[in-house]
């Protein structure tokens, strides 16, 4: 199980991952998480701007930043996308959230299939906020896909990879499946207290959702389907869950 360490100059504690994003975030006790969406994807630069506007506007230090959702042109090679997460995390740094190897900040990262964003890009984030007295538990798990977290590369370790066969899809989302628990696990929840749960892929796994995610009492509520692959080549689905205390919808910068 990750190891989870407070981050208390955001208000949240972590899940520990790898050095690009970390497996989830929930909000410690005084504080909640809130989400925020554009109404399209905007360039990363652009949308981190935009979130150091709104935290500024909320009172909020740039610290209390502890997710996003980044949606990029198409999938990438394990070297392309180490050298995109390099680049991504220099904003971390410079926003004293990432340390020493050490990230925090939660984060899915897809690919669209329809209207792709011309470059990497920002569609929505999280952060915390000092919660009332009836203070409602909120998380954020970070999205995965069918690939272990923490090893030399993906590729190599993908669960089987090439196989888009009714077996080796179901495969594939039971260990995503099986990941999404032990996230959640480890920040202190479990399925039934999320309240969105997303699924991202290109394949009709409509089938699979029934039996390897509803069958196991896995998100009771409902599956949104995104249209998207993942991030890296060859992988085919991932998810994500979360449970915030406030979404809404803001000015496109």
């Amino acid at each position: 199980m990750s190891e989870v360490r407070v981050f208390g100059a955001g208000g949240y504690r972590y899940a520990e991952g790898v050095f690009q994003y970390s497996a989830g975030v929930a909000a410690e006790p005084g504080f909640e998480i809130e989400r925020a969406q554009f109404q399209e994807p905007v360039p990363i630069s652009v949308g981190f701007a935009a979130i150091e506007s709104h935290l500024r506007a909320r009172g909020r230090p740039t610290t209390a930043f502890c997710a996003c959702e980044l949606r990029s042109p198409g999938p990438l090679s394990d070297q392309d996308f180490l050298s995109f997460n390099r680049d991504y995390i220099r904003t971390l740094e410079r926003w004293g959230l990432y340390r020493d190897g050490a990230n925090p900040v939660a984060r899915t990262n897809v690919c669209p299939q329809i209207n792709p964003p011309p470059t990497p890009s920002l569609l929505a984030f999280c952060y915390t906020v000092p919660a009332a007295r009836s203070r409602l538990e909120t998380f954020v798990v970070a999205g995965g896909g069918e690939a272990p977290e923490g090893k030399p590369n993906y590729r190599d370790y993908i669960v089987r990879r090439g196989d888009l066969t009714a077996d080796g899809l179901r495969e594939k989302v039971r260990f995503v499946v099986v990941e999404m628990e032990r996230r959640l696990t480890a920040l202190g929840f479990g399925w039934r207290d999320a309240t969105s749960t997303q699924a991202y892929t290109v394949h009709d796994v409509g089938a699979l959702l029934i039996n390897e995610v509803w069958a196991r009492g896995a998100a009771p509520r409902a599956v949104a389907w995104h249209y998207t692959r993942p991030p890296i080549a060859d992988l085919e689905f991932e998810m994500d869950v979360r449970r915030t205390a406030r979404e809404m919808l803001i000015q496109q910068p």
